[in-house]
């Protein structure tokens, strides 16, 4: 009789941790399920050509689930009211039929797509700056725009597109009209019912007023972090400290996650000190820059639950004849910081 009470005992014992090992395996599998992979995303460049499944590849292998396809439409200059686009003089990748063969080869290997159709002045300015001088010209500007935008949200619903980007860096248009804008979201979701975002620079994002509407607060990550010719990792996550903060309130006073819409570092001398500098004059290479400031932007904001994650700025099709170690651009291809961009993207996939 004593026997056999000690042997149910054990019994009862051994279910007893067998129900608690099986609760926590349970509780782990849920947990794991409730967190969202961090959108790891690539700006993919509009090319002259078309693309092939070794040009996705690279992708892949660094664990990118997402990529920005990016028409483009076109203003003479800051003043010039009328936006052409899809016209037979832009490059294929640049074009409506274009970005829709884009779209099909990175899905058939998963990639995810937002849908991100982008202004291009003459001479490349900047964006920000397009401003009208008359009603007359304001309002050829947002006709030309609304169809722009508007065609290619319908190309995004069609598409099966996950996220559509209405606009970027477009300040100075969204401060003088923002009535058009809080009506062009109205439009865009008629047509096109998945996430939608705006790509503001990172100055902007505090004054853009249509959040609300959107799903994802977009910021084009360019926060000067460091004044140093070669911003240590230290430098770089001090110089991220306070917009960290300033990101984090902003998106729990919206009720919104934010998102990077665009990110990235050149590997050039004082990277970290103007990061939207696009000066071809700033040739010195200097690859440790690139890499401390991106490791210190993914260790800033990556884990955060609030944070969405990011595309980097840029990536090329062809992947084997771009950057290199001795290309000063803003492109990881080839360089240490691809490995880093690869080791974060893997970490923050699952």
């Amino acid at each position: 009789m004593t026997d056999l009470y000690y042997i149910r005992s054990s019994e009862k014992d051994a279910m007893h941790i067998f129900n608690r090992l099986f609760f926590l395996f349970l509780f782990s599998i849920l947990s794991c399920q409730n967190e969202t992979p961090k959108i790891n995303g690539v700006s993919f460049v509009a090319s002259r050509d078309t693309v092939s499944d070794n040009h996705i590849t690279p992708l892949v292998n660094i664990h990118s689930n997402y990529a920005a396809v990016m028409p483009f439409g076109f203003i003479r200059d800051l003043n010039h009211p009328e936006v052409q686009y899809n016209t037979q003089r832009q490059w294929f990748g640049e074009t409506k039929s274009g970005a829709k063969y884009y779209i099909e080869k990175l899905q058939k290997q998963n990639i995810k797509v937002m849908l991100k159709p982008q202004i291009w002045v003459r001479h490349g300015e900047f964006t920000g700056h397009i401003t009208m001088t008359n009603e007359d010209h304001w309002n050829t500007l947002e006709s030309t725009y609304a169809n722009f935008i508007l065609d290619y949200a319908k190309l995004a619903e069609t598409a099966h597109v996950d996220m559509f980007c209405i606009g970027t860096e477009l300040e100075q248009f969204i401060t003088a009209r923002p009535e058009f804008w809080k009506s062009l979201i109205v439009d865009v979701k008629k047509v096109y019912s998945g996430k939608l975002t705006y790509a503001a620079n990172w100055d902007e994002f505090e004054d853009t007023p249509f959040w609300d509407s959107l799903d994802y607060i977009g910021v084009n990550a360019y926060f000067p972090v460091s004044p140093n010719k070669t911003p240590s990792y230290e430098d770089a996550m001090a110089g991220l400290k306070k917009y960290k903060t300033l990101v984090s309130e902003f998106s729990t006073t919206n009720n919104k996650p934010i998102l990077f819409t665009e990110f990235g570092y050149r590997s050039v001398d004082y990277s970290g000190k103007a990061p939207w500098n696009s000066d071809r004059a700033m040739t010195t290479v200097n690859l440790d820059a690139q890499v401390n400031c991106t490791k210190a932007l993914f260790d800033t904001f990556w884990a955060e639950k609030w944070f969405a994650g990011g595309f980097v700025w840029k990536w090329f099709i062809n992947h084997d004849q771009s950057g290199g170690e001795n290309d000063s651009r803003f492109t990881p291809q080839n360089k240490p910081v691809e490995q880093v961009i690869k080791t974060y993207y893997n970490q923050f996939s699952q």
